[in-house]
């Protein structure tokens, strides 16, 4: 990996951030048909147990990802991208929200992907994440996946 990576906590409404969401949400629109935005609307760019993350190599932004507080204990990854697959950038986006997860004591992370989304469901199943039953608005379709991780 590149020596210039860096990952920052940023306000996903940051221009440095629209660009990675707005990529984001044109490639999941162009494979699933939706673009996921309505999972992103209830941001609380005040509380601190919302966090928003992107990455940079040499000053691109490749890559984005975001945890939410779902429970007392729990918290949802969101928005999870990496601009170049097989980069390694997916991973170390990963572990920092589960670093900062730690960090802001949540014990469960979970999310959700599509079915049809085969490698994102191998990329967090490599990285100890297990099918859960779906959750939330996710209960009763079909076409999602839920996955989740014990941090203790």
């Amino acid at each position: 990996m590149n020596a210039n990576f860096s990952i920052e906590v940023i306000n996903p409404n940051d221009k440095k951030a629209t660009a990675i969401i707005d990529e984001l949400s044109e490639n999941l629109l162009m494979r699933f048909g939706s673009d996921g935005r309505n999972s992103f609307i209830d941001w609380e760019n005040d509380n601190l147990k919302f966090v928003f993350a992107v990455a940079a190599m040499d000053s691109e932004i490749v890559g984005c990802g975001a945890i939410r507080p779902i429970a007392e204990n729990t918290a949802e990854i969101k928005r999870m991208y990496a601009k170049y697959s097989g980069s390694k950038i997916g991973k170390r986006i990963l572990d920092f929200l589960e670093s900062k997860a730690k960090q802001l004591n949540y014990t469960n992370l979970v999310l959700e992907t599509r079915l049809k989304n085969e490698q994102a469901i191998l990329f967090y199943k490599k990285q100890g994440y297990t099918v859960i039953p779906n959750y939330g608005k996710y209960l009763n379709r079909p076409e999602a996946v839920c996955l989740g991780k014990s941090l203790l």
